[in-house]
Formats: C-alpha cells, structure tokens, sequence
C-alpha cells in the first residue's frame, strides 16, 4: 500500500517541504516511484528511513553525513565497517553533547536551590540584581 505524502509528512512530523528536501539531497534510499497523476508513492520502509534520518539530524548529525551513511547504505553491502564507523563517531558525539548538558544543568540546578531557598526565606528581593548606579560594559 503506498502513502502520500501528507501521509509521510504525518507519520513522520515532517514538513512536505522537508520530505521534498531529503528527496533532492538524495537522502532516500531508493527513488520514489510516482503515481499515473505525478504524486509520490511511498512505502513502509521509506517512512521507518525517514524516521532514522530524522532521529540522526535531531541529535546533531549533519545532513552531509546523513548524506553519507545515505549512500553506504545504497551501495549495499560489503561496507558495514564504514557504517559502523560512522555511526560509533556520531555516537561519541551525542555522547559529548549529553556530558555538555549535564554540566550546564547542574549549574542551572545550583541555581534553582539556592533561588528556591531565598523565595521560601522571603530573602530573594535583590538576588543576582546589578546596583542601580552600575555602568554598563563595554565590550
């Protein structure tokens, strides 16, 4: 049973712009077929690809190497090492990113407690406020 588009864009959250896109990058694994009337003809498969790419772009992965991994794919087998290698690189990545947001959050987390305890002591009017006479900074 083929879907639209708009029923890719739906199960996706996917703009049909954004589909049209990946098809242009050469992001699909295959070339979608088109109806007698000209509308693309999609498949179960091309919607669980999509859903992977999207998965890969949301955590930060550049759509030259979605690109890349893309073609790997297309070339069939003989290259898992290479998409094993990208995929462990890609992984470091989202590995460092996620460190990145723990140090940020335990920061942020320092903050609320010690905002939360001054709104409970009734001590918070004037927290982290600059003097009313302070210069601005200049660059």
């Amino acid at each position: 049973m083929s879907l639209s588009i708009g029923d890719v864009s739906q199960a996706t959250g996917l703009s049909v712009h954004a589909l049209r896109f990946f098809e242009r990058e050469g992001l699909f694994l295959r070339d979608i077929p088109r109806t007698q009337g000209g509308q693309r003809a999609y498949e179960r498969p091309d919607v669980d690809w999509l859903l992977l790419c999207n998965r890969l772009r949301e955590s930060g992965m550049p759509i030259a190497t979605v690109k890349r991994f893309a073609d790997l794919v297309k070339e069939g087998p003989g290259n898992e090492p290479d998409r094993l290698a990208l995929l462990r690189e890609h992984e470091r990545q989202v590995e460092a990113k996620i460190d990145e947001l723990r140090a940020c959050l335990a920061v942020i987390h320092d903050k609320v407690v010690v905002y939360e305890r001054h709104v409970e002591a009734g001590t918070a009017t004037g927290l982290w406020s600059p003097p009313l006479d302070a210069e601005p900074r200049r660059p």
